[in-house]
């Protein structure tokens, strides 16, 4: 992308943020100048756990994986992000460091808009504040679920609902990326206990594991088992 094509790209990125979609022009125009793009390369660490927050990240294009590591060494991905997601928001707003730590799945180009102008922008703008409460809100909601089905809900059915959220028609396509030990560190697993709750679900033709894709072959079936 040219120089010349950026602040355009900024504006069009920002607008269709929820963040900044009621804003008027000029405050838009605060927060494109206080925007700047990055590329980063597949396996590139974006985020940091723990480290000092620099402002609120918009995925334009590739995806990312969010994570934190246990005292084991073990992973745990909390969340996907595809392009359009935006990201870190709740350390921008609320004082605290990054509270997970963003991985390049793939090439990736992601749009940092500042802290300091984002704070700036809350206080003089109160349709800017309902909005974040609203976003918060609906963050904390999603890592009740999160719980909910680590703790309550056997790997089978984590699996199902997975596949049900992931699906694009009758099929769930495998990304490069996509193995199965991500798909594992995705329900609280491991490779071996995700490939048999693969197989159950295969053998109950509910889905179709193929190489480059995975067939849901009863979406009826799998809801009631999810």
């Amino acid at each position: 992308m040219s120089d010349s094509e950026l602040p355009q790209k900024a504006h069009d990125i920002l607008k269709a943020v929820s963040y900044f979609s009621g804003l008027d022009a000029a405050a838009l125009t605060s927060v494109e100048r206080a925007t700047f793009r990055r590329v980063y390369d597949a396996e590139q660490v974006i985020l940091l756990e723990g480290e000092p927050c620099s402002g609120m990240h918009i995925l334009e294009n590739g995806w990312l994986k969010v994570s934190k590591i246990g005292m084991d060494g073990r992973e745990q991905i909390l969340q996907t992000l595809g392009p359009g997601d935006v990201f870190n928001a709740l350390s921008v707003f609320t004082d605290a460091p990054n509270q997970a730590t963003v991985t390049a799945l793939e090439t990736s180009a992601i749009w940092l808009v500042q802290r300091a102008a984002l704070l700036k922008l809350l206080e003089e703008h109160p349709s800017l504040a309902r909005q974040v409460i609203r976003e918060l809100a609906g963050r904390v909601q999603y890592l009740i679920r999160l719980v909910e089905d680590l703790s309550l809900r056997s790997v089978e059915a984590r699996l199902a609902r997975l596949l049900l959220e992931q699906a694009e028609g009758a099929s769930v396509q495998r990304r490069q990326w996509a193995t199965q030990a991500e798909m594992a560190s995705r329900l609280g697993t491991v490779p071996d206990v995700l490939n048999r709750a693969l197989r159950k679900l295969a053998e109950k033709e509910m889905i179709r594991v193929e190489r480059h894709q995975i067939q849901i072959l009863d979406k009826g079936f799998i809801l009631e088992h999810e």
